[in-house]
Order: structure tokens, then sequence, then C-alpha cells
């Protein structure tokens, strides 16, 4: 835990969230700021900066990740199994909190390209 991380201290109860789904590695929870009828952002529970800090150790930890987003995707029915998932790295790729995070957002038509 990184006692400086919001996304540490959502985990770690210290700030409040609207939860969605927990696992023993993973927490989702609602955005503030959706871009979508449903915004989610999928966090490990263990901090990692970001998808570029990942090692041979955190396998299973992504792993569980991309499982919980296709449960999240066959399980919430305002997604009708339509959804995106999305990954920022670096703040140029406009990664705001250094904690990896994945988005998915759905409930609409998604266009394309997103940025």
């Amino acid at each position: 835990m990184s006692s400086e991380c919001i996304f540490c201290k959502i985990v770690a109860g210290q700030i409040p969230c609207d939860k969605v789904h927990e696992t023993d590695n993973v927490l989702v929870f609602k955005d503030i700021s959706p871009s979508a009828p449903v915004h989610y952002l999928l966090i490990p529970k263990r901090h990692i900066p970001s998808l570029a800090d990942t090692t041979q150790e955190d396998e299973a930890v992504l792993g569980e990740l991309q499982l919980v987003a296709g449960h999240l995707g066959r399980t919430v029915p305002e997604l009708g199994r339509n959804f995106r998932i999305a990954a920022s790295t670096g703040p140029d790729a406009g990664q705001v909190v250094l904690h990896l995070h994945y988005h998915l957002i759905g409930g609409r038509k998604l266009t394309w390209p997103p940025g």
C-alpha cells in the first residue's frame, strides 16, 4: 500500500467508494466522473503503479482483473455483454492515479477511436 495513493486509501477503507464487486485481490467501484452510463474502475488491491510496472509475480492478479471484467460484462444488465476495457499507462496516455486500474465502460454505443 502506498500511503499517498487514493486507490490504496479506498482499498483500506479510509475513503468511501460505491463498491460494485470485490474479491480477495480485486476491487471494483463506480467512477466518480463517469463517461458512460456504466463506468467502473477495476483495481488490484495491492499497489502496482501501472501496467509498465508489472512483473511475472503480477500474472495472477492481472488474469483475475480480466476474469472480473468478463464476469461483470455477463452479469450487469445495462452492459448487455457490450463493454470496453481501457488502461492508461503514464501521464501522456492520461493516467491520473498512479495505481494500475482498468476502466470498464458501456451502457451506450461506444465510438472509435476513443481518444
